[in-house]
């Protein structure tokens, strides 16, 4: 890996956005486009001035990335016909790729091997606003890592209750600062033991080419599906791979719900998209 890092980054927009598509009585009245689009589930093309997922290229694109792949399903036409016709990035090269079933996270990530051409490579959610300085970071790690983000930061700084972040995935930090496990929602034990600075995972990752083994070597979960923590752990057990963890005391913009899009809107004031 050069000393600029890396250039690629994998974005995760194939999700079915079952939360997005029910009606929220906490949402608070909504723009009718931003009604239009909550009911196709397409929360990256949620309108927040321009669609939410501008922000997130403008940001990889600020980080110093300079191609990025979609992930997305073989209906998500919107997305496509978007940034092929509508609104073509300048500033970074935007590619796509399918997923033909919504099979998991690890399943996503697989469709993009051929994307990342062997190389360390960023990826994240396209529900989600990380901060600038968190993805340049990972791009400059040059190594399989993890952005983990404080608890109680991720509070007071980005637009979750306390409640919604007790739910994620908790991680367990070794003393050489790699990631020991992911704890899937993890309970009051659990926290407990990780002691008093708690670290979760937003699904922000610089993953190398070993992760491919790892998704292709995993079992669906009890869900059925395919996971990306899953395919982690299986790299750190199975394979040897060592993920430095970044820890960060900031926020991140979640934009899983109706409920979420004021607060998302209110964060992403000031914010300035250039594609």
């Amino acid at each position: 890996m050069s000393s600029q890092g890396t250039s690629k980054a994998v974005i995760l927009a194939r999700g079915l956005g079952t939360r997005m598509r029910r009606p929220d009585a906490n949402a608070g009245p909504l723009d009718p486009a931003q009604v239009q689009i909550a009911e196709t589930g397409l929360k990256a093309m949620i309108p927040i001035g321009r669609p939410f997922l501008d922000y997130v290229l403008s940001g990889l694109a600020d980080a110093g990335y300079q191609e990025a792949c979609l992930v997305v399903g073989p209906e998500h036409n919107v997305i496509r016909d978007y940034y092929t016709r509508q609104c073509i990035p300048k500033r970074l090269r935007v590619a796509f790729t399918v997923q033909e079933r919504p099979l998991g996270t690890a399943d996503a990530l697989a469709a993009a091997r051929e994307f990342t051409a062997g190389q360390t490579f960023l990826v994240l959610n396209s529900d989600n606003y990380y901060p600038v300085d968190v993805c340049r970071a990972l791009r400059l790690l040059g190594r399989p890592g993890l952005a983990a983000f404080e608890h109680e930061s991720l509070i007071l700084r980005g637009n979750m209750s306390a409640e919604r972040i007790h739910h994620f995935a908790a991680v367990a930090i070794a003393p050489d600062g790699t990631l020991e496990r992911i704890i899937e929602k993890p309970d009051e034990q659990a926290l407990r033991a990780l002691g008093s600075e708690i670290y979760v995972s937003m699904n922000c990752w610089s993953f190398d080419p070993a992760i491919f083994g790892a998704c292709a070597a995993i079992s669906p979960s009890p869900r059925g599906e395919l996971e990306l923590p899953d395919a982690v752990q299986y790299a750190i057990d199975k394979l040897g791979v060592r993920f430095r963890v970044l820890p960060f005391h900031d926020g991140v913009l979640d934009l899983s719900n109706r409920s979420d899009i004021r607060g998302v809107a209110a964060g992403l004031r000031g914010i300035e998209v250039r594609l």
